[in-house]
Formats: C-alpha cells, structure tokens, sequence
C-alpha cells in the first residue's frame, strides 16, 4: 500500500532486484478516482480525502486478501492528514489492532529518521532505523539500528550495511566474545629457522603479529613469507591488500621463489584487493570472518594498516573496530599479521600513523642501516607476550625462497657504519 510510488515504479524497483510480484498485491494512493471502484487499484489524492475513508480503504483491502503482510509505505502522507498528533496515534492504532487480529505482520514505513516519531515508536511492537552518511570523498555509507524489539533479544549499536542487487546485505557488528572455540596451540613457522629463533621458536595461533618499520625493509614481503610458509603445511591463508596491486605481490612473490602463484591456484591462500573508497569497517569485518567461517583460513594478512585507517578515515573509534577484529580471530584460533609503515625512510624521526603496537602479541621492528655506502635491513623482535624471545638485532637478507635472518648486528658501530636510525658511531673499533 504505497502513497510514496506508483505500481508501474514499484515493478521496475523489484524487477531491479531480480524479483517478481506475482504474489503481490499493489495498492496505490495516490489519486482519488477510482477509491471506490470495486476491485480495481484503488487511487486518491491524500490531500481531498478526509483520512478515515484513507484508513477504511486500506482495512477493507486487508480484510479481502488475508494477507500474511501488509507493507504501508509511507505514514508520512497518514500524519499530513491527520493534522493532530492524537487522531494520528489514533488511527495508527486501529491499523495496527485490525490488523493484527486478523494475523497480519504490518510494516510502517517513514521518513521522519532525523526526528524520530515518539509516537509511532510506543506503538510499534519493533523499530528499526536506517541512517545514510555522505563522507567527503567515496561511496555513500549506509548503517542500520535496532531501537526496540518486543519480546526478544537484539545486537544494539549500528551495523553496517549495503543495498545490493537481491536487497540488503547487512553486516552485523562485531562481538568478539560470541565466538570462541578450542584451537591446537602449535606454533606457525615463518618458513625460517633463524627468524623463529628470533620469535623464540614461532609465532601462536591466537594471536596478532605487527610487521613495523619504514618502506622497503621487507615487511610485506614477510607477510607473504608467512602466509606461503603455513599454506605449504596445509592451513589455509588470506591476504587483505590495502595498498599494494595483486599483481604486484604477485610479481614480487615470483621473484623471490615464493610459490604464491601456485598456492594460489591450489586454493590454499587467497588474496584479496580491497578497495578503499568503498569500504566500511563493518563490511571489512564481515569479509573477514566469510574468510575465516566459511573458507576456514587460519592466517589473515592485513597489509597494510596505514591503508586500513585511510580507507576509514572519517569513521569514528577505527582503533576499537581493530581491537575487536583481532580479538575475535585470536577467539577462532586465527595468526593475524599487521603490516605497519612508519612515515619517513630512516633516521631519529620515524613515527606511527597508527599507534597499534599495544595491540599487537609480538612485535618485529624492521630498520634501514648504512654499511660502507650500501643501505641494509636489520630486524629485531621488541614484544612477544606469550612467550620469550630473543633480543638481538640480526641483519635481514633478500634471496631466493624468500627472506633469511643472518648474523646479529654489533651494537658497537664505527663512524664509516653510521646507523641511520639516530644511532650515535662508536669511537672505539667495532
């Protein structure tokens, strides 16, 4: 029962969709001619009738067709009639008690989202509110909330959703705790003997793994060597890229001898290009868990998070959206590895766009460092909660199969070894 479309508007908007109307019954009103003309589409214009003839037309309908839904779309035109918030509520409740006698599940439709109706709410068994936010660069956002629901229990707080084609595909909000499960306790390998030294033996499941330093010093790179090293013993891997192409990872990973390509084609890792114009952190979630639910991934990549916060850039609490992710795949037994990019190439000034390390488990810390004129990568572990680590500084080596840890790095280094991360060249040898 539409005052808002027409039946022809309707059909198109459903045929959009996929669906058919066959089943359906349209009742338009909109013109006044034809309101009492029998069966055929009854029309009137809200505005020449008084609204009792509005509400007896709509009743008598119901009453002829028993239908197991009536949608009344929408009780902005019933409001606009009615002239008093008294005679409103009034006739929205006979609707509502007429129609419920007969076991009809009515759905009121109304526009009203930015000043909600006191009273339609304390009539209605259940509301529902959709809200549409506009960010100043990117798709719109779309987020619904359950204000009231009679009788049965509800997830609060606004969940994120999109209109697709078939309807809406909602994404309900994230609660970590609703998911656990028991999980083997082996630890993940790195593919190296010496980076899981490193790392005091391997990384655990459960937990979440920060890959930080400046550009170039491998951290993607890693990331994908962890990733290959657990699909290569049969556990599944997922990679979210932010930044980087698919193809660019791929053509990477190729060159290093990675085998990604073949995994890949095997269904052991999936990769996945995430877009970030189009992104909300609810949706972000939802393909998380897809991934890890239905597809049973027991690594997932993030790479990086500087993408992550610059697809949300205008989305408010982003860090508590994160902290909720990560404690739900530390609940399913899921490795999450965070890429990290610090702002800057090398030197004392290095920060953070996202301060996320007290989230972290374990923490690898990649630097640049100048040796006789040639620029190397050193890696060390600065955080593991789980578990002991090793606190060296060991020189990161780029090669075949992959990345290899080498030999610790002297704390001591002469002036010709300047350390470009602010460290001071010792005046005694090395």
């Amino acid at each position: 029962m539409s005052f808002a479309e027409t039946e022809a508007e309707t059909r198109e908007i459903a045929a959009s969709h996929g669906w058919g109307l066959d089943d359906l019954s349209i009742m338009e009103l909109v013109a006044a001619d034809d309101i009492l003309e029998g069966d055929a589409i009854t029309m009137f214009h809200p505005s020449e009738v008084e609204l009792n003839r509005t509400t007896r037309a709509i009743l008598d309908r119901a009453e002829r067709l028993r239908p197991a839904r009536v949608v009344i779309d929408s009780l902005s035109e019933v409001r606009l009639l009615a002239e008093s918030s008294l005679r409103y509520r009034r006739q929205v409740l006979a609707l509502k008690q007429h129609l419920a006698r007969q076991g009809t599940t009515t759905l009121l439709l109304d526009d009203r989202s930015t000043t909600p109706d006191a009273h339609l709410q304390s009539v209605a068994h259940g509301v529902l509110s959709l809200y549409h936010l506009s960010p100043q660069y990117g798709a719109e956002r779309r987020r619904l909330r359950v204000l009231k629901l009679r009788g049965r229990t509800y997830r609060g707080g606004y969940h994120d959703f999109s209109i697709r084609r078939g309807g809406l595909e909602v994404y309900p909000r994230l609660v970590a705790a609703e998911h656990h499960e028991d999980f083997p306790r082996d630890p993940f390998s790195s593919g190296d003997p010496n980076l899981d030294a490193l790392l005091g033996g391997g990384v655990s499941p459960g937990t979440s793994l920060l890959l930080q330093g400046p550009a170039g010093t491998g951290k993607s790179t890693l990331a994908v060597q962890f990733a290959v090293a657990a699909a290569r013993r049969g556990a599944r891997a997922t990679l979210f890229l932010f930044d980087e192409g698919i193809a660019t990872v791929m053509t990477r990973s190729q060159g290093m001898g990675l085998g990604l390509r073949e995994l890949l084609e095997a269904d052991l890792v999936g990769v996945r290009q995430v877009d970030p114009a189009e992104l909300t952190p609810g949706q972000f979630s939802h393909e998380v868990r897809r991934e890890v639910e239905e597809r049973g991934a027991k690594i997932v990549v993030i790479d990086t998070l500087n993408g992550y916060q610059h697809a949300m850039v205008e989305e408010q609490f982003l860090l508590v959206h994160l902290h909720e992710l990560l404690a739900y795949l530390a609940q399913r037994g899921v490795l999450t590895v965070l890429v990290l990019a610090q702002h800057g190439i090398a030197g004392p000034g290095l920060i953070s766009a996202v301060d996320t390390s007290y989230l972290a488990d374990t923490v690898l810390l990649f630097q640049h460092r100048e040796v006789r004129g040639e620029l190397r990568q050193v890696l060390s572990t600065v955080k593991k909660r789980d578990g002991r680590h090793e606190r060296t500084v060991r020189e990161l080596l780029f090669g075949p199969g992959g990345l290899t840890v080498g030999r610790v790095v002297s704390e001591q280094v002469p002036a010709a070894e300047a350390v470009r991360t602010g460290t001071e060249p010792s005046a005694g040898p090395a």
